[in-house]
């Protein structure tokens, strides 16, 4: 199996487990008279509709780049983690509502043994399977998948809560705990889609790779100081789990094409050791006619080569990096 059908294979798996979730959710719910029971059946619908469309969205993501997307699929893991923020959000505001509505008009929870046995098995259920999301969202990089896998982390918690004020009410009785833990649940599904949401539009807004990562990728063009003068112009961004980085880099005006080539060619595998999946593109630029490096002798520049040392050099048209 194939990275892109493991993929599309473990977002199936989150629908099948969502699903069944759903229905047994729902059904207590509304035996029950439980707004948090409810609470959590919509909270499960919403990681339903994410998991179908992060199914998709990995699935799309990983076709190649065609005629009108010359840059490939991967914004749609992207894309795909927006709309989950945002159904997160209408969720959230509907159980608020709800809970509202019952601390008014408290009416009294039946069967809450049922629903705590029910609140246990989407426990176990769902640490199960984000455990496994969140190893193949690892492993692939895949933006999709972490973002599903924390539905279900969020929705483990939920869930204990439920099962926790289910077991208090048999207890005590008390039945203003059903909403209290309603608004707990909205809460964390608030927190959710936010984290999601703003994960998600750093790839739609081509921020930045992270410090680490851009300092990691000029550590690697510096050990190859003896080729490369100097380098400027460094960008990267992130799009899905694939990063694109370009940069103008400055050789000595003498290298031979097929020197250049095979500088660039070395230079990509390095990166790829460390970014794997990364796109580089890298545009060389000749030093000026003054440059001491080029003034060297064959003998004294494979002399700086053994000692790795390399000379600065301004690019022809006299920027710095």
């Amino acid at each position: 199996m194939d990275e892109a059908q493991e993929k599309i294979a473990i977002a199936q798996l989150s629908v099948t487990s969502n699903s069944s979730l759903v229905v047994l959710k729902l059904f207590a719910g509304i035996m029950m008279g439980s707004v948090a029971v409810l609470s959590e059946a919509i909270h499960s619908g919403i990681d339903l509709i994410a998991a179908v469309i992060a199914r998709y969205s990995v699935k799309k993501s990983a076709e190649p780049a065609d005629l009108e997307h010359r840059y490939g699929h991967g914004k749609y893991e992207n894309l795909s983690g927006m709309i989950e923020g945002a159904l997160i959000f209408v969720a959230a505001a509907w159980i608020i509502y709800e809970a509202f509505k019952k601390f008014f008009h408290p009416q009294p929870v039946e069967a809450a043994f049922a629903g705590m046995l029910i609140m246990g098995y989407s426990v176990v259920l769902n640490i199960l399977v984000s455990r496994k999301l969140t190893k193949v969202a690892k492993r692939t990089d895949s933006l999709a998948l972490e973002a599903d896998a924390y539905h279900l982390r969020t929705d483990v918690w939920t869930s204990a809560g439920v099962f926790i004020a289910l077991t208090l009410i048999q207890i005590t009785g008390l039945e203003w705990l059903d909403p209290s833990v309603a608004m707990v649940v909205a809460a964390f599904i608030i927190h959710a889609a936010y984290d999601i949401t703003r994960r998600s539009a750093e790839g739609l807004v081509d921020k930045s790779l992270p410090d680490a990562e851009i300092k990691l990728i000029e550590r690697i063009i510096k050990d190859h100081q003896t080729e490369v003068l100097n380098f400027h112009k460094l960008r990267a961004r992130k799009m899905g789990s694939e990063r694109q980085i370009d940069l103008h880099m400055v050789v000595p005006r003498n290298l031979s094409i097929k020197e250049g080539h095979d500088l660039v060619d070395h230079l990509e595998r390095d990166i790829k050791k460390d970014l794997p999946k990364s796109v580089i593109v890298v545009h060389i630029e000749p030093c000026d006619a003054n440059c001491e490096r080029c003034k060297m002798t064959p003998e004294n520049r494979l002399a700086g080569k053994k000692l790795g040392s390399g000379i600065n050099c301004r690019p022809k048209d006299g920027s710095l990096s």
